[in-house]
């Protein structure tokens, strides 16, 4: 006869905690993300007891955010993150900001000293009192609400709001402050489990005016220039959006955080708008009567370049919040918006065809390099063009990937070169533009959805928050780390050399062997690195056979030129005595 003990743990009284764990569940989260400490310990204590979500312990705050904000994006769900008091809360806050800026819905869950502590010089004291800060202060800006839950039948009523406040448009963070004997509370079980927040609240009827506006100026356009953006897929309305191009025979271009709201190799894909893009949507905005801003705002990254054409074009705009440049304008819900235009607009058998138009080819760049430097390439080892490389994740690439690109040099080429996936994301942090936001986001998407995702950074991104790869390794997520080695922060150094006089080699490091180092690291990761772009796609499409993570590295020349617009106008021969301004150089940063 076998005989089990009786966890002591079963009869003791539910705990705040345990009420906010199944509240969590019931809302759909499947996944929290964090790092521990005292201050939020019995909060993971609870996921763990709940077991319906599953608790992931990141290396830093900040990935535990970009885990949670990498979710939200893969699967339209509200991303959740905790983290305890004092260092561990300060370090969301760039996170949050990120989210912020690009409105992803994200719930920050944030320990908090015991509140009789407050005031008394606690361990990581951020109530506000007796000369300590006060933590809403600092997180209300990075937020869409914030509060402080301060007794626990409080909880009941802000949870939901939070959840609310981060779903509804503008999208964003919520943050609820926990003190720890709040925590630990304990609680009777409502006589009626509240039902979850719905994920989207009830859309606001459009504004008939505007609709008519806008449907006004579209009808009589014959040439007409789409400019989307990531709204398109935050408010899953791809389809809606191909529709009404198909309705006006439009060019379609994207800006370069959304190159997967619409299909990279349509006939009508006239590319990449912006300092990242293509020379091919400027003719197109030239030769268009209409621009048709959709689900974007067209912020300075996404219009770089085009101020001029959209100078003498017309502009109209479809979206919840309105453009950066003068438009007629229907907000609202974006689906909701795209088909009642739609529905204005004569009818078709079958979609027009766009007018013919160049594509999005490859910008030719100059050859022209900064110093390189003693040490930036090791003595020896062969370089890998960016282009080459690029073009080895695409021949690799699953078509329901994820991808996820970081900043600098890397993320200009993969923008601007490598076609998205037709059936998976693609994604760009361009809110706050921050270096090692990749390492995090994609492994909560691939956590999330169980698919292989693709992160694109360069050596810079990975020496600032690549050890979130041991996370990868701990969880087995299917993520594919692939490194651009050029042993420097190499658009900072290209920034001094054309834009300052050169002079500098701060930013030009000596040579790391990244895949040797995380292969001694983590015996269990495929840490490979290669010598070519062949080896690169072997690599890579050995990654894709397996079930877990993988890291390829390969050796890129710092004095290579990305594409990306502020560089291009300098040459190889050329000595430019005149402005910036006379040159027509963008400045971004």
């Amino acid at each position: 006869m076998t005989t089990t003990t009786p966890d002591p743990r079963a009869t003791e009284p539910l705990r705040l905690v345990d009420l906010l764990a199944a509240e969590l569940a019931a809302a759909g989260v499947t996944h929290l993300f964090g790092v521990g400490g005292a201050n939020i310990e019995d909060l993971y204590d609870a996921v763990h007891r709940g077991g319906a979500v599953r608790g992931v312990v990141a290396k830093h705050e900040f990935s535990a955010v970009t885990m949670a904000d990498g979710y939200a994006r893969s699967t339209g769900r509200v991303g959740v993150v905790a983290a305890t008091s004092g260092g561990g809360a300060m370090n969301l806050v760039p996170g949050l900001a990120e989210a912020y800026a690009s409105r992803v819905p994200v719930l920050a869950l944030v320990g908090q000293p015991p509140t009789g502590q407050e005031g008394q010089g606690a361990f990581q004291d951020s109530s506000g009192r007796a000369g300590s800060f006060d933590a809403r202060e600092v997180f209300a800006p990075v937020s869409r609400f914030c509060a402080r839950v301060d007794d626990p039948d409080s909880l009941a009523e802000l949870l939901p709001r939070a959840l609310a406040a981060a779903r509804a448009a503008p999208r964003g963070p919520a943050v609820l402050l926990l003190p720890k004997d709040v925590q630990q509370a304990p609680v009777r079980l409502p006589a009626r489990t509240p039902a979850p927040a719905p994920e989207d609240s009830p859309a606001a009827p459009l504004d008939a005016a505007a609709v008519g506006a806008v449907s006004d100026a579209l009808r009589g356009a014959r040439r007409v220039l789409v400019i989307a953006g990531d709204e398109v897929a935050a408010a899953d309305a791809r389809a809606e959006l191909g529709a009404l191009a198909g309705h006006l025979g439009a060019w379609v271009a994207v800006t370069p955080d959304a190159k997967d709201v619409f299909d990279n190799r349509d006939p009508r894909f006239a590319g990449v708008a912006g300092v990242m893009g293509h020379a091919n949507v400027a003719d197109c905005l030239r030769r268009a009567e209409v621009c048709l801003l959709v689900g974007t705002r067209l912020p300075l990254l996404a219009r770089g370049g085009l101020d001029r054409a959209l100078a003498t074009t017309r502009v109209v705009s479809l979206g919840p919040e309105p453009p950066f440049l003068p438009a007629t304008a229907l907000g609202g819900n974006l689906r909701d918006a795209l088909r009642a235009v739609t529905a204005r607009l004569p009818s078709h058998p079958r979609a027009r065809p766009c007018p013919p138009h160049a594509g999005p080819v490859p910008t030719a760049l100059p050859e022209r390099a900064v110093p390189a430097g003693e040490g930036t390439v090791p003595a020896g080892r062969r370089t890998v063009p960016q282009a080459r490389a690029v073009a080895a994740v695409e021949a690799a690439l699953p078509e329901d990937a994820h991808v996820f690109v970081d900043a600098g040099n890397t993320g200009a080429a993969a923008i601007h070169l490598l076609p998205a996936p037709r059936h998976g994301r693609f994604v760009v942090a361009l809110g706050m533009g921050g270096m090692g936001y990749t390492f995090g986001a994609g492994i909560g998407a691939a956590l999330a959805t169980g698919r292989r995702t693709y992160v694109l950074a360069g050596d810079g991104a990975f020496f600032m928050h690549g050890m979130e790869v041991h996370t990868a390794v701990e969880y087995d997520a299917p993520v594919t780390f692939v490194i651009l080695n050029n042993n420097a922060h190499a658009m900072c150094a290209m920034r001094e050399e054309f834009l300052q006089g050169g002079g500098r080699a701060d930013d030009l490091f000596a040579p790391a062997d990244i895949a040797a180092g995380v292969a001694a690291a983590f015996p269990s990761l495929r840490a490979t690195g290669a010598a070519d772009a062949a080896q690169l796609r072997t690599a890579l499409l050995r990654a894709n056979a397996g079930s877990g993570p993988a890291l390829v590295a390969v050796t890129c020349d710092p004095r290579e030129i990305p594409p990306f617009l502020p560089f291009q106008s300098f040459t190889n021969s050329a000595t430019h005595k005149e402005s910036s301004d006379e040159q027509g150089v963008v400045h971004v940063g």
